[in-house]
């Protein structure tokens, strides 16, 4: 399993586009053959940052779904909205319980 945290920060003012955006697009990301979950969080300290969390079954999975056509045009309008470059991790998470990895 393969975890990708995108770390975004927006123009404040824009924030309210940024999540249009995102829930036009929520469910299609979350339809996506190997996405297992995906959720939006947003800084409790700094409202105009929000991070998305997801669990991918593979890079593979999780390339197929940044070549998709709804990525190709998500993106692009997402980026326009940022104050400063979005920062993304993508990390393969070591031991972790069952439980844990089975989150859908």
């Amino acid at each position: 399993m393969l975890i990708r945290i995108v770390r975004m920060t927006f123009q404040p003012e824009r924030v309210a586009d940024f999540l249009a955006l995102f829930q036009a697009s929520e469910d299609y990301i979350r339809a996506q053959p190997g996405c297992r979950h995906m959720e939006l969080w947003q800084d409790a300290d700094t409202p105009h940052v929000f991070c998305t969390h997801s669990h991918w079954d593979s890079k593979e999975a999780l390339d197929a779904y940044r070549r998709s056509e709804l990525f190709g045009q998500v993106w692009p309008a997402t980026k326009r909205l940022f104050s400063v470059p979005a920062q993304a991790f993508s990390v393969y998470p070591a031991n972790l319980p069952p439980t844990v990895a089975a989150v859908h």
